[in-house]
């Protein structure tokens, strides 16, 4: 393994017919796609894979329709697609360079000889292969398209499955329909007219797609609006539109991570029909359906107001092992200060559970877990001790009834515990600046070429 780096780069042709005729606009934006290309950000490994000299022969060229082509980065997320990538690049061979240039991105996380096949495959391409392995996959099928997304150099970034269930031949469509329209986001759906979710396997799966899409729309209503399939994973982005950074995606349904987080003023839809996967089983599991719920908790208590609600639902709940604990601790005898206090202690386990993964999941990195919890249980209790001065003050000063004042002093409580939770759990630590990039430099890792 040598240790400089190895980058792929657009070369100035394609082996392609189409990209001779080009106009001086487009070579334009190849040149400013190049120079992007110069440094890719560190991270995973990176296979880099030159394109050969001239296209394969006899390959047949259809007409070019894109209105004004500019290129695009084609990015694929694999986990164990060996069966697929061979057939997957062999179409977007056939279908795409003839219309407009492209390169293919694959972020990579699995466990087989995928990334071996891809090299191999990438020789009878006329365009540049990149292979971008993950050694650990952090968010999941989203966080690999995050990957390839801060990895493109081209003006359209176009995301696809590689089980080859999202026809390539689909993606100069989705290019030209977004120049057309100057949209910043073309969706691939399936339930436009003209698209089918025939490749969908089982009445299990399509009522699993039909109870998520009703689910997301009816919780973004206005982030969604005119996006019929919010599930879909296949869709054409531009480059422009796209702040990587802000993305926390987790599971694989990217594009309502970019939807709702990033979107462009301007989307618009292709239809299409979902295929039947080429080779090997889906990736679907219980676990991504379970992600994908935390997922939609996460999007949705963004804004302060609905984390506050979530918080105060969760502490609701944390009534339960409360009051289960202390009737199992006065029931074996002990009394009922002391077993109020310990009884407490799991409402604050139980609340610090669901208020980690509902409330606060993307804020978890800044401080380590026995931190977070030490200051939670700190918090929590310091609301039992607070609660008691505070009734008495309401009652004393203010002359108002035992009922209505701990009330207010419930309501007063929960409000300074949310604030606290929030600036002294979660929020980031202050830290010194180190370096001339700062703390990116200490957190990424040091890039591979193999």
């Amino acid at each position: 393994m040598n240790s400089g780096r190895h980058e792929s780069t657009a070369p100035e042709e394609l082996g392609d017919p189409a990209v001779h005729g080009a106009t001086a606009s487009e070579r334009k934006g190849r040149a400013g796609g190049e120079r992007a290309n110069a440094r890719r950000p560190d991270g995973p490994s990176t296979i880099a894979l030159p394109p050969p000299a001239l296209a394969p022969l006899g390959r047949t060229e259809p007409a070019n329709t894109v209105p004004e082509p500019g290129a695009v980065t084609i990015v694929v997320p694999t986990f164990n697609e060996s069966a697929n990538v061979r057939e997957l690049l062999h179409q977007i061979t056939l279908t795409v360079p003839g219309r407009l240039p492209c390169e293919v991105v694959f972020v990579d996380d699995s466990t087989d000889d995928t990334p071996e096949v891809i090299n191999e495959a990438a020789r009878d391409c006329p365009f540049p292969v990149t292979v971008l392995h993950r050694d650990k996959p952090v968010g999941g099928l989203g966080g690999a398209v995050v990957e390839g997304i801060k990895a493109a150099t081209s003006d359209w970034i176009v995301v696809m499955d590689g089980d080859l269930q999202h026809p390539p031949s689909l993606v100069p469509e989705l290019v030209a329909t977004g120049e057309r329209s100057s949209a910043g986001l073309v969706v691939a759906s399936r339930y436009i007219k003209g698209g089918s979710r025939a490749g969908l396997a089982g009445s299990y799966r399509v009522a699993v797609s039909r109870g998520a899409t009703w689910l997301t729309k009816s919780l973004f209503p206005r982030r969604l609006h005119g996006i019929s399939d919010p599930m879909s994973g296949f869709f054409a982005i531009r480059r422009s539109v796209v702040t990587a950074e802000i993305l926390q995606p987790l599971g694989y349904k990217i594009l309502l991570e970019l939807a709702v987080r990033s979107r462009p003023r301007q989307v618009t839809e292709v239809p299409f029909v979902f295929q039947d996967r080429y080779a090997g089983e889906s990736k679907s599991t219980a676990q991504e359906g379970f992600r994908f719920l935390r997922h939609l908790v996460g999007l949705r208590t963004a804004s302060p107001l609905a984390r506050m609600t979530v918080f105060g639902l969760i502490g609701v709940t944390g009534f339960l092992p409360n009051l289960a604990g202390l009737y199992a601790l006065t029931s074996a005898g002990m009394h009922y200060v002391p077993a109020e206090i310990l009884a407490n202690q799991l409402g604050v386990v139980w609340n610090f559970f669901l208020i980690e993964h509902l409330c606060f999941r993307e804020r978890r990195r800044h401080r380590k877990g026995w931190d977070r919890i030490g200051r939670f249980a700190l918090l929590a209790n310091a609301d039992l001790v607070l609660r008691i001065p505070l009734i008495a003050l309401f009652i004393g000063r203010f002359g108002m009834g035992a009922l209505s004042a701990t009330a207010l002093a419930l309501v007063t409580t929960f409000v300074l515990r949310f604030v606290g939770t929030e600036a002294l759990v979660y929020l980031p630590r202050k830290t010194s600046r180190r370096g001339e990039h700062g703390e990116q430099e200490q957190v990424e890792p040091a890039r591979r070429a193999v």
